[in-house]
């Protein structure tokens, strides 16, 4: 079993930085891919980041690049995820995966285990 458990969510102002944490421990192989996946009010989860465990391939979902950093510590068996020039439209409950599968824009289905979410708030 692999728990996950997501921190450093928050209220920011337009423009303004947050940075997201997912500590993870149980029996989880550090080859499982982890991700990063947002579901705002009356939306559908959607993907926002995933790394491989090497940290070699790297995917962002479009509207993200360029603002989001996401980088992992295996050693640590953590993934962070970096938010800058945060916009309303990134609000959003913001949840860790972790699985074995991967690659650009996955559905969140294929991944087996999630955290319980952190809420991210951008005013206007």
């Amino acid at each position: 079993q692999v728990q996950l458990v997501e921190s450093g969510g928050g209220l920011v102002q337009a423009g303004g930085s947050l940075t997201l944490s997912c500590a993870a421990s149980g029996r989880m192989l550090r080859t499982y891919n982890m991700a990063w996946f947002r579901q705002a009010p009356g939306k559908e989860r959607e993907f926002v980041a995933s790394i491989t465990w090497s940290g070699t391939n790297i995917f962002y979902m479009d509207s993200v690049k360029a603002r989001f950093i996401i980088s992992r510590d295996n050693a640590k068996n953590t993934v962070v995820l970096e938010m800058k020039n945060l916009k309303p439209e990134d609000t959003a409950v913001y949840y860790c995966a972790t699985g074995p599968a991967g690659g650009p824009a996955p559905p969140p289905s294929i991944y087996p285990y999630w955290g319980q979410g952190t809420q991210v708030t951008v005013s206007s």
